[in-house]
């Protein structure tokens, strides 16, 4: 199990990312493009064009962590806006 605090918040990146981004251009996209800071504690997740695979990323004040969940069938329900971000 990962602890994730109970005060962390999980902000969802809208639209579509390219999925070969690492922890660094997801950081900068969530810094840039979000306008928030990625070592908050907060959680950022990312959808990829086909819908099937997700990438989180998280600053757990110890280092960086980079999540992936790819599914085998069906796709990721995610919201409509091209940009910008939801909570």
């Amino acid at each position: 199990m990962i602890p994730v605090p109970s005060n962390a918040r999980v902000w969802l990146a809208a639209g579509v990312t390219d999925m070969r981004r690492g922890f660094n251009t997801l950081a900068a996209q969530a810094e840039k493009v979000l306008e928030l800071d990625p070592y908050s504690g907060h959680l950022f997740v990312f959808r990829g064009r086909r819908g099937d695979l997700l990438k989180i990323i998280w600053w757990d004040r110890q280092g960086a962590c980079l999540f992936s969940k790819r599914l085998e069938k069906g796709r990721f329900v995610w919201p409509a806006a091209k940009d910008g971000k939801s909570a």
